[in-house]
């Protein structure tokens, strides 16, 4: 343990946040120490500890450089109430004689373990051990003391591309999985409509060839399963470009569709949409006849009301309702951020239902205005209630 060091909770220039964990406790050696139940936050150059709430608020807190570690051990324990848990164990060389004052001025043991009421997960632990492994606190210092800013800048991307290939490869596993998943439940959907097109074509068949003998009228039962198909496809008549002469006459058709279509969707949400959602729900309600991103794009800007079509500076692209003013939504952004104290991206997407993208234009839509500021730590980026106007 005297090889921590009490320090800010502030990030370095050159240092990045990797993850963090909570409900962590400190074993100097095999001895536990009084450093339990503490938030644990992992960067590229050093490790954090500090109780809940003080990593947030940049207090002083424990901190271990990396540069003291020379190895990672796993060690499996056990216990009555939480059952089985992996611990990591730092591996540690002599303190430094200008390391800064910390909780322990001396200490007999060469390690310190890191372990919880349930041990830590193994995607932390792995990721701690990529980290160490990259070295990167190691770059930076070789670069300003021991070569050029012409080596300086060929070393750094090299270590970038290496600690990225593990991130690489499992977001590929991932969208590999994700897609086989989608691809199979597609082909469940599809099995269902083709069983529904054939129903459809055969009472198609019947109505036909009825009119044609005109042996009688179209039975009401006939008639209302056939409406069924249809409604349960979504539109019965989905306009089509070959039922128009001009292409702005079929832009024009297509917008008063798509404005019925998403009207009451899009008030249910909260008055904004973005438009990849709106694409997917589109293309749901016409059933076979789908749209191509540019007819769609094309006629939501002709749009003219309710709905309307708008592009943030970010580039992204909603419909949202006429009634849906930036200062009014600004607004409301701000009292749920003053009613929860601070909130993410993420938080208020969670809060309101909507995409991570609307999430983040809301919260710029409002620091736009000067309703809420935001706030750049080792967490992440929050956003608080703007108290300099007050």
């Amino acid at each position: 343990m005297n090889r921590f060091e009490y320090v800010p909770a502030k990030l370095q220039e050159d240092e990045s946040f990797v993850g963090k964990h909570d409900n962590i406790k400190i074993y100097n050696g095999h001895e536990k120490t009084h450093f339990e139940d503490g938030e644990v936050v992992l960067t590229t150059h050093r490790l954090f500890w500090g109780k809940p709430g003080q990593i947030s608020r940049g207090e002083v807190i424990l901190c271990l450089h990396f540069k003291y570690v020379v190895g990672i051990d796993e060690e499996q324990a056990s216990s009555f109430i939480f059952g089985k848990k992996t611990r990591v164990i730092f591996n540690l060389r002599p303190p430094l004689e200008d390391k800064t004052p910390g909780p322990f001025d001396s200490s007999s043991a060469h390690f310190i373990k890191l372990s919880g009421r349930h041990g830590l997960a193994i995607e932390f632990i792995e990721t701690i051990k990529e980290t160490i492994n990259a070295r990167i606190w190691e770059i930076k210092s070789t670069s300003v003391d021991m070569v050029s800013v012409t080596q300086k800048t060929e070393v750094v991307p090299r270590i970038k591309l290496r600690t990225g290939i593990t991130g690489i490869e499992r977001s590929i596993v991932e969208k590999q999985k994700q897609t086989d998943e989608s691809i199979a439940a597609a082909f469940q959907d599809l099995k269902v409509l083709m069983t529904m097109a054939k129903e459809m074509v055969g009472i198609s068949k019947a109505i036909s060839q009825k009119i044609k003998e005109r042996k009688g009228e179209i039975s009401e039962d006939e008639t209302v399963k056939f409406k069924s198909y249809l409604m349960s496809l979504g539109i019965d008549d989905p306009v089509t470009r070959n039922s128009f002469a001009s292409t702005s006459e079929y832009y024009k058709s297509l917008s008063n569709e798509i404005c019925g279509i998403l009207l009451d969707p899009i008030e249910e949400i909260g008055g904004m949409m973005s438009l990849a959602d709106a694409y997917c729900r589109i293309n749901r309600a016409r059933g076979l006849e789908l749209l191509s991103p540019e007819d769609v794009l094309d006629s939501c800007r002709l749009l003219n009301g309710p709905i309307k079509l708008r592009q943030f500076p970010s580039g992204a692209m909603v419909l949202e309702l006429e009634s849906q003013e930036e200062k009014y939504v600004s607004i409301e952004t701000a009292e749920k951020v003053e009613e929860h104290g601070s909130l993410s991206v993420e938080e208020l997407a969670k809060l309101f239902g909507i995409s991570m993208i609307l999430s983040r234009e809301r919260l710029l839509a409002a620091e736009r205005n000067g309703k809420i500021c935001r706030d750049e730590s080792i967490e992440g980026l929050r956003y608080y209630p703007n108290l300099f106007l007050r």
